[in-house]
């Protein structure tokens, strides 16, 4: 099926198509990425991702433009950050899924590539559903690419030992170098050992003030990374997503 990219599209494409697809929309950031990734990382990734699976899914998909501000105050201490508070990001993401409901859209689907980003994208999924413009009936949906993807990635003997999705680390380093790896600056820092180490504690989060600039600001072993992994796992992560839209067509 014919995926409807948002803004090439007229006024009238777009809203004769919005009842009968699933409206895509992509969440990135801009933001730091230590020393040798590009700010856009999050974005460019999301964005590529939400396009090879909406091209697989073979359902109807509108493909809204990527969301490339995200909540990113964490970053903020190393430049080369533009960051919404987390109330901030809130209200866009819900009026612009308020914008779709008006517009006609009946099923939307919140595809996150930045971390910061998770949880306030599902809180979006509750509220609006609870309570959407117009009161229509709305069906919504809210994941991370890399939660999608997690138990096929986990199963990959490549990624063993890898953080996932970690922060500009040998996995974000790796999907840049496979799609353009002139975003990636030479040379990359080397590492013998990981200095962010996962929670102690199963399903709690913790999080330390000044953390992030204990570690200059990126995870794990970058300079492990190579174009093959990152191929490798994009195409594990497309799959997956393309997959999860054609379930959520059909709930």
């Amino acid at each position: 099926m014919t995926v409807i990219t948002w803004n090439q599209a007229t006024r009238d494409e777009v809203r004769v198509a919005m009842p009968s697809h699933i409206v895509l929309l992509p969440t990135g950031a801009t933001e730091q990425h230590g020393p040798h990734l590009a700010t856009g990382h999050d974005s460019f990734t999301v964005t590529d991702i939400a396009r090879q699976a909406a091209d697989a899914a073979n359902v109807p998909v509108i493909l809204a433009p990527t969301q490339v501000f995200g909540s990113s105050h964490h970053h903020l201490p190393f430049g080369g950050t533009l960051s919404l508070s987390s109330e901030t990001y809130f209200r866009v993401i819900t009026d612009l899924v308020h914008s779709m409901i008006q517009g006609g859209a009946r099923r939307i689907f919140l595809l996150n590539g930045h971390g910061g980003n998770q949880e306030l994208n599902t809180l979006v999924v509750r509220d609006v559903t609870l309570n959407p413009p117009g009161d229509v009936p709305i069906t919504m949906a809210a994941a991370s690419y890399w939660e999608i993807a997690r138990p096929s990635l986990e199963a990959l003997p490549e990624l063993a030992g890898i953080p996932l999705p970690g922060h500009a680390g040998q996995f974000e380093t790796a999907t840049m170098l496979a799609t353009t790896a002139s975003h990636v600056r030479e040379p990359r820092a080397i590492r013998d050992s990981n200095p962010h180490q996962p929670t102690v504690i199963p399903g709690t989060r913790i999080e330390q003030t000044g953390s992030w600039q204990a570690f200059d600001g990126f995870t794990d072993f970058p300079h492990r990374a190579t174009p093959e992994l990152g191929k490798l796992v994009l195409d594990v992560i497309s799959r997956d997503v393309a997959q999860a839209l054609a379930t959520f067509a059909r709930t």
